[in-house]
């Protein structure tokens, strides 16, 4: 056992006593975790996010992961020759891309994520939304996009959720288990769709009256302008992220995230936080700290106590 020095000792045992009020806080609570997929293009980030996620796991904090997958399947895509097409930040999915996101979501990343968990320890199973009909989904119909020209993009084999069956996560976490979910599901035709992973974990978040939706992201959190990482916005409510998108600060990727936290919040969520991967041990940071390191989102701001205002 190696030995701690005297100031090594007092550091350990203030960060303990600073966090143990939330230990307690939140021992027993569910939190949704999204994780974007570029964070599981390496091992070294990989093990990262896991660990702090084990941590979580060991003080008593049911956590359920959803995962991303969109650099790998944009990757493996090229190198197949498949076309990539995005429009408003969402990917659309054509018969080709949806079998590579298969492929990598369910395949690739859902399986590194596992063999990560069992070196840490973490009881997790892996499983999509299609997997006992946990999320149900129908066809995305064409749609105009806001702010555009009025036309009708088709998104190709995109879902959009009607239910989540709520009972078959309960089920594995009751049993003392971590959900690693990945982001496909089916039409009752069995048509297998894609579906955005910050979508499917804010209709999880829901569905489970989780204490907090997390997403894990390679930015800052979100940026007051999109182009200066160091314009973070600490904490913000629903009125101004309603301005944030109304004068395009909330920009590609960003909007999808944004109509994700929505309908969280809309739907019984009480805290949605924005973090990035790239701080380290972020995720410790803003669920054990008052200071976090991302974006704070609430209903209404004015709801904040003087701590999270700090």
């Amino acid at each position: 056992m190696t030995r701690l020095s005297g100031n090594e000792r007092a550091i350990a045992v203030t960060a303990l006593k600073h966090a143990a009020p939330y230990m307690r806080l939140f021992k027993g609570k569910i939190f949704v975790l999204k994780v974007g997929g570029e964070i599981f293009a390496d091992s070294e980030h990989t093990n990262a996010i896991m660990e702090q996620v084990g941590l979580l796991h060991q003080v008593g904090i049911q956590v359920v992961l959803v995962h991303g997958g969109g650099p790998q399947s944009t990757h493996l895509a090229e190198a197949l020759g498949v076309p990539t097409e995005f429009v408003a930040g969402r990917r659309v999915t054509s018969q080709g891309s949806l079998d590579v996101a298969a492929m990598v979501l369910n395949g690739q990343i859902n399986t590194r994520i596992l063999a990560a968990c069992r070196d840490l320890d973490i009881p997790a199973v892996g499983i999509s939304g299609v997997d006992a009909g946990l999320i149900r989904a129908h066809k995305r119909p064409p749609v105009a996009i806001e702010g555009g020209d009025g036309s009708l993009v088709d998104y190709g084999f995109v879902g959009d959720i009607d239910s989540v069956d709520a009972d078959i996560i309960h089920k594995q976490l009751a049993n003392g288990l971590m959900p690693v979910i990945s982001p496909l599901s089916a039409d009752p035709q069995g048509t297998l769709l894609n579906i955005n992973a910050d979508t499917v974990a804010s209709a999880l978040a829901v569905a489970l009256t989780a204490e907090k939706l997390i997403l894990v992201t390679a930015a800052p959190g979100i940026l007051e302008d999109p182009t200066d990482r160091k314009s973070l916005i600490s904490y913000v409510d629903l009125s101004g992220l309603a301005r944030l998108r109304a004068n395009g600060s909330l920009a590609e990727g960003m909007l999808p995230k944004a109509t994700a936290i929505e309908a969280a919040l809309n739907g019984g969520v009480k805290r949605v936080h924005v973090i990035s991967h790239k701080v380290p041990d972020s995720l410790l940071l803003e669920v054990f700290t008052n200071e976090g390191t991302g974006t704070l989102v609430v209903n209404d701001i004015d709801n904040l106590t003087a701590a999270e205002q700090g």
